[in-house]
């Protein structure tokens, strides 16, 4: 049976803020209805529980952040506890982006800012100069396993404490509703289409995953993954998205 054309996706992220989003660009190229719906969201951990990790903020030299997410509730776990950090706190961001992003709650010149280029791994050589420090990690409950693996094995003396919670959003709303090609990019995602909709028949819906712990997570409750992504020929999910989208649609 040959594919049916694809007319519409869903991107189970937010809606990008600018135009810029190469999603954008795809919808634009191929004549798509391209919508954003973020399957999950995140929740700040109350203090009342956070304090049960016996975790006092003032006992680092130095933090250690993987994404935009561990500022916000760090900041905000500080100021509900009426704790002022110093501003001898130095701070390790993996990215430019999320070291800049820093500026919403610190003045640059007058701290510490390192990053790396995008990954944990960028961070260790730097970590390392600092080995007089020890490090708060803040992060969700879910957290990459190569993370800690990649701090334990570089010898890093650091402390993990769980700022925010990544939890499944309410889909209610896309109760009826149905897209050509659904798009998740963790297996957060995958879940929150089963909670959701616990009947979820794929019948004629493709499924785009990006990572391989995404299209396993969708493999196991039984979907067929039509978009895997990244491949050595596209790299992006929008990639993938444009090759399958123009394979099926030229039919």
């Amino acid at each position: 049976m040959k594919d049916l054309k694809v007319k519409t996706i869903l991107v189970s992220q937010p809606k990008p803020e600018n135009d810029k989003s190469p999603y954008f660009d795809l919808a634009d190229k191929l004549k798509l209805k391209v919508d954003f719906r973020s399957f999950i969201h995140v929740e700040g951990v109350p203090v009342l529980e956070f304090r049960k990790q016996k975790i006092n903020l003032l006992n680092f030299g130095g933090v250690i952040f993987t994404s935009r997410n561990a500022v916000d509730h760090y900041f905000r776990m500080a100021e509900e506890m009426r704790i002022t950090i110093p501003d001898s706190m130095k701070y390790f961001c993996t990215s430019e982006s999320t070291a800049y992003y820093l500026q919403k709650y610190v003045v640059f010149r007058k701290r510490k800012i390192f990053h790396g280029k995008q990954k944990l791994t960028d961070l260790i050589p730097l970590l390392k100069k600092h080995s007089e420090d020890n490090f708060l990690l803040p992060t969700s409950d879910l957290l990459k396993p190569d993370i800690p693996v990649n701090l334990e094995k570089a010898g890093i003396n650091y402390e993990r404490g769980i700022f925010y919670r990544t939890v499944c959003s309410d889909l209610s709303d896309l109760a009826g509703v149905s897209y050509d090609i659904l798009v998740f990019f963790s297996p957060s995602g995958i879940k929150s289409l089963l909670q959701n909709f616990p009947d979820f028949k794929q019948n004629d819906t493709r499924i785009a995953c990006f990572g391989p712990t995404t299209k396993l997570a969708a493999e196991e409750i039984g979907l067929k993954v039509d978009v895997p992504a990244p491949t050595p020929s596209s790299p992006s999910m929008t990639m993938a998205i444009e090759a399958y989208v123009k394979n099926v649609n030229k039919k």
